[in-house]
């Protein structure tokens, strides 16, 4: 369940705290025609940026590489949803390559840190649309039933937008 004080007094930082804990985000391309693909987050909290490790042929990479663009990204999780818009550029920043580096990262790349493909994204996000909720899976259900009820919309949670 979502933390609901933090979602009002801090959201900024449990965006980045929410994406931290993901496996996989949705990373959207500037290419309008081409779908959103999942990527592995790797998040800086603190400077509040996410980077990406990608691959310099794929459609993803190679965009960037000749238009670093504006891009949406979706978190998806059981009680925390968030649609991020953001600044999509390449980043060959050495100690930001390291500082991420993980067995999983290493697995994609067989000529390790310096792979011929590896290609480092940075993404900084510029604002949001996030959705909350601190209700159980008894809580979602009880909520609507009493909708249902009672013909009134159910409390789900809260949702805002804003600026990162």
């Amino acid at each position: 369940m979502a933390d609901l004080k933090t979602f009002e007094e801090n959201p900024q930082r449990q965006l980045m705290e929410e994406i931290k804990g993901a496996r996989c985000v949705m990373l959207g391309s500037p290419d309008h025609d081409a779908h959103m693909q999942p990527m592995a987050p790797q998040v800086d909290v603190e400077a509040g940026v996410i980077y990406f490790y990608s691959d310099n042929t794929s459609e993803l990479g190679s965009t960037i590489l000749a238009r670093p663009s504006s891009v949406h990204m979706c978190h998806i999780d059981k009680d925390y949803q968030a649609c991020v818009k953001g600044m999509l550029t390449p980043h060959n920043d050495k100690a930001t390559i390291d500082r991420f580096w993980n067995p999983m990262v290493e697995a994609w790349y067989p000529g390790g840190k310096t792979d011929p493909k590896m290609l480092m994204l940075k993404f900084e996000p510029h604002d949001a649309a996030v959705w909350a909720s601190d209700k159980s899976s008894i809580g979602f259900l009880f909520e609507v039933a009493k909708a249902n009820i009672k013909g009134e919309m159910p409390d789900m949670g809260k949702s805002k937008e804003i600026q990162l």
